[in-house]
């Protein structure tokens, strides 16, 4: 097996991951959470050697209750916090956090869950925020400035009944310090609920994220390249955004048509002026990477090919066919990240699929792992990049991600051809293809190898987490807390030490190198 090189050196080791959002663990409140669900899944995690949880963006869910569209890009998901955590505090009564009825084991019922909880959450911190909270909400704000704002927007939000900001009078739309001094003086309570939450979280996160590295299991996170219209990140930064003077987006993001679209795919985030950024130091890009970094041990881009180059559409068009290519902050903005986060950057960066030469080559200047998804790899040529054969050492491979089928669904939904190819290729006859699939994601030669938990419970398209395009039904898919057996730990973790991923195995043959050289 070959060695890591350049960024497979430091940031990335040889090693496995699981890839499950936080929303889709077990809990009797509705929702996954950082609580005894998220400790239980850590423990299955390091009994099967696996090194790597991979997450989606923590942030608050938005439209679709998807976590791409959220209205901040710095904030924690407050349906993450833990109630029993609340109850041990004594911030909530054992009665208070019952739910009024039993909640879908299997599905995030959002309408309920959340009018439920975040009531829940919301009362805890109004408390905190009463009693003695003041050096925490201190602490919090001197470490985190945007919470400021963030907090701010949220109330705001509340007091316009969720209108968004662009139609708020023009002295709040606009900033003007004087409204904004007066907002935070009449919103004061609701800001300082905002803040005791945030803090909250970070709190709840953090002790997670040390139980888990206690553990050997370190983190992925996940930053979209884009961000809502309607969010504190627009709000409070239009220069950095191509935006009309009434605050609305004239140019948005998508992509161009291809054979899976005719019109293209037509997002509609605002698009970032470069220019204003790099001007700029990158600043805004600076903060939100290390926010995600304090969070996660290491972060995806999503569309890492938009800062290469990016689909530009007019904002009035009717989809994505009258988008055009334009350059994006190539180098520069990695420059300043470099030289914010010191050297290395610990990031992945998504290249799926048509990547032009242009993205290539930006992301190995910047030294950084690409993807490679298994069910992307059959059905075509033996030059397809996506096949095992034409992995290299640095990069990250996937049996398939969040927007993908699971294997299994994936599998009865392909034709013929591909499923032939599939068993010519490994030499099975489909039967247990989920586990097929896990097998050789586990034996690639890229130096992280992750698999979504669904695939390892073979699961079909039922659990599937995102069918992009649509707006319903997603980001709603959980695991049963039944799943965390050892059967199945010490099954993946076989296939963890045969592609000799697992920590142990490795700690043990460097520990034999170093006394060899000695």
């Amino acid at each position: 097996m070959t060695s890591s090189k350049s960024a497979g050196s430091t940031a990335f080791q040889r090693s496995a991951g699981v890839l499950l959002h936080p929303t889709s663990l077990p809990s009797r409140y509705g929702i996954g959470d950082v609580g005894a669900g998220a400790r239980a899944f850590v423990d299955w995690l390091q009994a099967a050697g696996v090194a790597r949880w991979q997450i989606l963006p923590l942030v608050p869910p938005g439209s679709g209750w998807s976590p791409y569209a959220s209205q901040s890009a710095l904030a924690g998901n407050a349906l993450l916090i833990d109630l029993d955590d609340l109850v041990a505090r004594g911030l909530l009564g054992p009665d208070e956090v019952e739910p009024p009825r039993s909640f879908d084991l299997d599905r995030v019922e959002w309408d309920d869950v959340v009018a439920f909880k975040q009531s829940r959450v919301s009362l805890a911190c109004k408390r905190l925020a009463a009693t003695a909270a003041a050096e925490t909400v201190t602490a919090f704000r001197a470490k985190e400035p945007w919470i400021d704002d963030d907090a701010l927007f949220v109330a705001l939000k509340q007091q316009h009944t969720q209108q968004p900001w662009w139609t708020w009078p023009q002295p709040l739309k606009d900033r003007d310090p004087a409204a904004i001094a007066a907002a935070r003086e009449e919103l004061k309570a609701a800001i300082e609920v905002r803040v005791v939450e945030q803090a909250l979280f970070e709190e709840q996160w953090q002790a997670l994220r040390a139980y888990a590295a206690a553990r050997g299991v370190t983190m992925i996170g996940d930053v979209p390249i884009y961000v809502a219209d309607d969010s504190v990140d627009v709000w409070a930064n239009r220069d950095f955004f191509q935006l009309n003077d009434d605050g609305r987006p004239t140019r948005v993001a998508g992509c161009p048509p291809d054979s899976f679209s005719q019109t293209g795919q037509f997002w509609g985030s605002p698009l970032y002026r470069w220019d204003v950024l790099k001007a700029d130091g990158h600043r805004w890009w600076v903060a939100r990477m290390k926010r995600n970094l304090e969070l996660c041990d290491v972060v995806r881009i999503d569309h890492f090919r938009g800062f290469a180059g990016y689909w530009s559409i007019p904002a009035d068009a009717p989809d994505a066919r009258s988008g055009e290519w334009v350059d994006g902050p190539g180098m520069a903005l990695f420059h300043d990240l470099k030289a914010a986060l010191g050297g290395q950057l610990p990031i992945i960066a998504e290249d799926l699929g048509v990547i032009t030469p242009d993205v290539v080559a930006l992301r190995e200047a910047v030294d950084l792992p690409g993807m490679k998804i298994l069910q992307f790899a059959f059905g075509g040529d033996a030059d397809n990049a996506y096949l095992p054969h034409h992995h290299v050492d640095n990069c990250v491979v996937y049996s398939g991600t969040h927007d993908n089928n699971t294997s299994r669904g994936w599998w009865n939904d392909e034709g013929d051809a591909t499923r032939a190819h599939v068993c010519r290729y490994f030499g099975v006859d489909g039967s247990d293809i989920s586990w097929d699939l896990v097998k050789a994601t586990m034996l690639s030669v890229a130096h992280t190898a992750v698999v979504p938990l669904q695939d390892i419970l073979d699961l079909d398209g039922g659990a599937r987490m995102n069918m992009p395009g649509l707006t319903d039904g997603n980001w709603a898919w959980r695991v049963r807390i039944e799943a965390f057996h050892h059967t199945l730990s010490d099954r993946l973790r076989e296939l963890i030490e045969l592609g000799d991923r697992h920590p142990a195995q490795r700690a043990k043959k460097r520990a034999e190198l170093l006394a060899e050289r000695r």
